[in-house]
This record gives C-alpha cells, structure tokens and sequence, in this order.
C-alpha cells in the first residue's frame, strides 16, 4: 500500500506499507540508490511494517521491495510496473 501527502507544491511524503507477515523487509528504489540499508521498514500495532520517504513531486520512482532471504517483490498499489531487465518488474511511483 502506498499513501501520497503533498508537502506544498514541490515535495510528496510517500508512506510505503505491507503486511508484517513478510518479515523484515526494506524498501529499495532508484530514489535510494537501490540500497537495502536505506529506507528499512519498522514494525507498527496495525500489523504492518511501513517506512516513509519524501520525494520532489512530479516524478517517477522505480522501487521494489526486499524482503528476508534475498526475496523481491512488488507493490500491487502501485502505479505501473515495467521489465526491470531481469525477467521481473519495478513497481513505478508517480509523485
């Protein structure tokens, strides 16, 4: 799931989440240097784990995410995917 907050005209605070039943996972993308260590996820009471990130608005991430054990996946909220070149696909972001 992803939530979208505008903050004034140039910036979007994107708040990722997904169920705690996948485990430790973070989220990676093109806006983080594709870096594991960048935007981890954290536990909420909800049942869910969610990280959030802000963004300048008018643009378009590619991001997946990364899950124990070296397992991708993507965000069925998201805007569109592509091919990623790696017989998989990036989930797309517009901000």
């Amino acid at each position: 799931m992803i939530k979208r907050a505008p903050l004034g005209s140039d910036e979007v605070k994107v708040t990722f989440a997904v169920p705690s039943t996948v485990g430790k996972v973070s989220v990676i993308g093109d806006f983080n240097g594709w870096s594991p260590m960048a935007t981890p996820m954290k536990p909420r009471s909800n049942g869910t784990r969610s990280a959030a990130v802000v963004l300048p608005a008018g643009h378009t991430f590619r991001f997946r995410y990364l899950a124990e054990g070296g397992r991708f996946f993507d965000d069925d909220g998201c805007d569109a995917r592509e091919p990623n070149g790696y017989g998989e696909t990036h989930s797309l972001l517009v901000t």
